[in-house]
């Protein structure tokens, strides 16, 4: 492997070490470990690490040895769509870098755990193999792009990626691209969103769309240092900036158009808001304690700052793991079908001493309701 594609994975290292400084260098996923209880502020919740969805520790599938994420959404069609990030065919920084690549399944018994039965992309008919959703290369440029959050407005899918150059972290821009064959294949809408948008809180965002209309949108930036802000946008008008709302505190109260305000201070990493049960929950990596954290919402703009805030799980050590206590961990993303009360998530895990683990697992959260 060239210097030229090395260092991107040194700096990507750096990026992920400095939230996740607890995970020490050792051997491979404690994956399997039976359900085990979790004291929190929503009361008992019982944990269950079910499988490894894809990467490593897993058979290869689609040419899918090493990745993370594994964003899911619910396709036009019916399907579940996981969109995973920086890929490779056998090892972090081996052959046939990708980004993002997705994996369709057809899984309906989340229990069971979710298995995949096809890969999106333009070419997979006949390769068998996940490709990069659009082409672009992975140089000086362009070092990747990464997946932010999926979502599904009627028959169109919208994906929001993170522009990454010339190192990873470095956020040229974020931009929309949209499928209307639930996947399979990906355009560009035209829309890009400035790097320091929102004071760079817009970079790494989730969304979801409420039953007025309106999608939701909490955004922050893509280094783990910041906090977050709150966005709404018409769904009719996903492709046009001008139409995005933000949501700030002026002249002794808060509205939507108001310059975009903190709603919530921290360091927050990857994160996933959906409207479910009547509510709404976000989920998000917590890089200042190294934790999955939750709130449940009656709106995106409840007071974040009083909400009750629930640990799903905790960071932990390699060779110290148990169901919820897990090493170098990050993700966390609401896989449809979840209900409040049994939910189920997809983790990443990156080992990055040695880089022996760099997968996507499926958890499964009882009791949150």
């Amino acid at each position: 492997m060239t210097e030229q594609y090395r260092q991107p994975w040194m700096s990507r290292r750096a990026l992920l070490q400095g939230a996740l400084a607890a995970g020490a260098v050792g051997a491979a996923s404690a994956v399997g470990i039976a359900a085990a209880p979790a004291a929190t502020a929503a009361g008992p919740l019982t944990v269950t690490r079910m499988k490894v969805l894809a990467g490593t520790q897993t058979s290869v599938q689609y040419g899918v040895g090493a990745t993370d994420l594994g964003i899911p959404a619910r396709t036009p069609d019916g399907r579940l769509l996981f969109v995973f990030g920086d890929t490779w065919a056998d090892h972090v920084g081996g052959a046939n870098w990708r980004s993002p690549v997705a994996l369709y399944s057809s899984t309906t018994n989340l229990a069971a755990g979710v298995t995949f039965n096809g890969c999106a992309g333009a070419g997979t008919a006949t390769t068998g193999v996940a490709p990069q959703l659009w082409y672009y290369p992975h140089d000086a440029y362009f070092k990747t792009v990464i997946p932010s959050d999926v979502i599904t407005i009627g028959s169109r899918m919208y994906l929001h990626a993170i522009v990454n150059g010339p190192e990873f972290g470095m956020v040229r821009w974020t931009e929309l691209w949209a499928s209307d064959d639930s996947g399979a294949t990906w355009f560009h809408t035209g829309l890009k969103f400035p790097a320091d948008m929102a004071g760079g809180r817009f970079q790494c965002i989730t969304w979801g769309l409420g039953n007025d209309g309106y999608v939701y949108i909490y955004g922050t930036g893509f280094q783990r240092d910041k906090g977050i802000v709150l966005y709404r946008v018409a769904s009719s008008q996903m492709t046009q900036l001008s139409a995005y709302q933000p949501w700030g505190f002026a002249n002794g109260s808060w509205g939507w158009g108001n310059p975009a305000t903190e709603v919530l201070p921290g360091k927050f990493g990857e994160m996933c808001l959906r409207p479910l049960g009547g509510k709404w929950i976000l989920t998000w990596f917590n890089a200042a304690d190294y934790r999955i954290d939750a709130m449940v919402l009656n709106t995106p703009t409840d007071n974040l700052y009083t909400a009750a805030k629930t640990t799903l799980l905790w960071g932990g050590s390699w060779g110290s793991e148990d169901a919820t206590h897990v090493a170098q961990l990050y993700g966390g993303y609401i896989i449809p079908g979840s209900t409040l009360g049994d939910l189920h998530l997809s983790v990443s895990q990156w080992n990055t001493g040695n880089s022996s683990v760099y997968h996507s697992e499926q958890f499964r959260v009882q009791g949150l309701a």
